[in-house]
């Protein structure tokens, strides 16, 4: 199978540390960076992206998390019109789920990653995986 590589016209790449803390964080981080890149605070873009970045990081602090391992952020704005959301974790070994029960306290995440997202997915790599969404900026 071929890959299409597609470089990015911008590109964010963070270390954050694997606590609530760094959660958020990586949101605070989201909204600066976006707003070099030129989209407002308070606009669709970066109101999304928070959401996605807060989900996907708390996923990552909550269920990915190694002692001693952050976990990273990348913002990359690709240039037709995409702005892809990944986070990495050291933990492979848990797959993401949905929630199962109505009254269940996790795994509702997911699906506000589904409504909010274009597309998303998961990548494994030799030491744990990276959650992506990508979201329209245009």
């Amino acid at each position: 199978m071929n890959a299409e590589i597609i470089t990015p016209t911008a590109e964010l790449a963070q270390r954050i540390g694997a606590t609530p803390r760094g959660a958020r964080e990586a949101r605070h981080l989201t909204l600066r960076q976006l707003a070099l890149w030129g989209f407002p605070q308070e606009g669709e873009v970066s109101l999304a992206a928070q959401q996605l970045v807060a989900e996907l990081a708390a996923n990552a602090v909550t269920h990915g998390r190694v002692s001693g391992r952050a976990f990273e952020l990348r913002l990359l704005l690709l240039p037709e019109g995409t702005l892809r959301i990944e986070v990495s974790d050291a933990r492979g070994d848990r797959e993401l789920r949905y929630v199962s029960e109505p009254e269940g306290e996790s795994g509702r995440g997911l699906i506000l990653v589904t409504l909010l997202a274009r597309a998303w997915g998961v990548a494994r790599r030799d030491v744990g995986k990276t959650v992506w969404a990508e979201i329209g900026t245009g």
